[in-house]
């Protein structure tokens, strides 16, 4: 995904607030072996990328006064009330090492899971993002989650998705915490859950 900015040449709190009139946004990119470097960016189209789910989980291609450089969405800051970004954090990347990143989670199969329709059960999604380490190259935009073959009591943890080669899961020191778990419908499982259940016994 590629991002047009331009060099910023002023600073301060008088200047930025002059750029946001104008319809531009105040940014940095950072990391490296190069100095930060400070950049303004078309608000409106800034604003549309940020609701894109590729724009917070991509490597992007950061074009600054001709150059395109590699690099991350690391922070940003929205107005308290208004739609409106105040200033975005980009950092560059190496292609040679590797990065942590947070990637969204899809899920498939539920509705046909027998957790869900045989036995009605509840899916309960702990997770809908997990942080990875990769290669630059290696980042997925997202990590495909199967749940068709769920069954009431279940569950899905992180030792249980399939990775894309190179990618791994950085839980921080919690050993395999749960990604998805089912729990039974309010006043317990439906007549068709229970004689499923007590066939499979």
């Amino acid at each position: 995904m590629k991002v047009v900015a331009f060099e910023r040449q002023v600073q301060g709190t008088g200047a930025s607030r002059r750029l946001r009139r104008a319809g531009k946004t105040p940014g940095i990119v950072y990391g490296g072996e190069q100095a930060p470097q400070m950049i303004e960016l078309d608000h409106n189209a800034l604003f549309h990328a940020l609701k894109k789910e590729q724009f917070h989980s991509s490597v992007l291609e950061l074009e600054v006064a001709g150059k395109t450089s590699q690099v991350l969405l690391r922070d940003y800051q929205m107005h308290p009330y208004k739609p409106l970004v105040l200033h975005v954090d980009f950092q560059r990347v190496d292609a040679t090492h590797k990065i942590t990143m947070k990637v969204p989670l899809h899920f498939t199969g539920a509705e046909e899971s027998p957790a869900v329709k045989l036995s009605h059960g509840i899916v309960n999604h702990v997770m809908n993002e997990v942080e990875v380490s990769c290669l630059p190259a290696d980042l997925p935009e997202f990590i495909a989650v199967d749940l068709s073959g769920l069954t009431l009591h279940g569950s899905v943890h992180v030792n249980d998705l399939k990775l894309p080669k190179g990618v791994s899961v950085v839980t921080h020191g919690v050993d395999n915490p749960a990604v998805v778990t089912v729990s039974p419908p309010p006043g317990g499982v439906g007549e068709e859950g229970a004689a499923a259940e007590g066939e499979s016994k």
